[in-house]
């Protein structure tokens, strides 16, 4: 494994896709507390949307984030269980460059913990497209905070050793020069 790990954090532009049906911007419980987590650790949040459970809508947002140079990661929730209405794998998988199989492996083994054998039901998952890094994690609050405190912090801090994302995104030179 080579050393991606830098000495500095860089600021990064995330967008934040809720996948619902019923959510709003007023309930939207687990969008919420990723906008805060990421805010709080120094990230800039670039777009939130909610978007209800369809494969064509879906891809048309995340689409768009891909192809805006400004944004370099975005995280989902919600989409990602069993139901007939679950469909963010199937709508986002295929806009991936890169698929990032380690990314939903990881998430489940650190669920196990909290909550047991049901972390199985959970196709957390992510990718590179357009050196936009993509992970989605399932749609609840407590799931989102897993997904952030333990896995996907370090990931998108670019001081983060032995590696991280960060080297295989598009960074603009102002990102670089507003290091926190």
């Amino acid at each position: 494994m080579s050393t991606h790990g830098g000495n500095t954090f860089i600021p990064l532009n995330i967008a934040v896709l809720t996948v619902s049906d019923t959510r709003t911007e007023d309930n939207d419980t687990s969008g919420q507390a990723l906008v805060e987590r990421l805010t709080t650790a120094g990230h800039n949040l670039a777009d939130k949307a909610i978007v209800i459970d369809d494969v064509y809508q879906l891809r048309a947002q995340v689409s768009a984030w891909i192809a805006d140079d400004s944004i370099n990661a975005i995280i989902s929730t919600g989409g990602t269980g069993f139901t007939a209405r679950d469909n963010t794998p199937e709508a986002l998988m295929a806009l991936f460059d890169k698929d990032i199989e380690g990314f939903g492996e990881v998430f489940r083994h650190v669920s196990l913990a909290e909550i047991g054998t049901s972390t199985i039901q959970s196709r957390a998952f992510g990718g590179i497209a357009n050196k936009t890094v993509v992970l989605c994690v399932p749609g609840s609050t407590n799931a989102c905070k897993t997904a952030w405190d333990k896995v996907i912090k370090e990931q998108l801090d670019a001081s983060h050793r032995p590696c991280n994302f960060v080297p295989h995104l598009n960074i603009s030179a102002e990102q670089c020069e507003t290091r926190g």
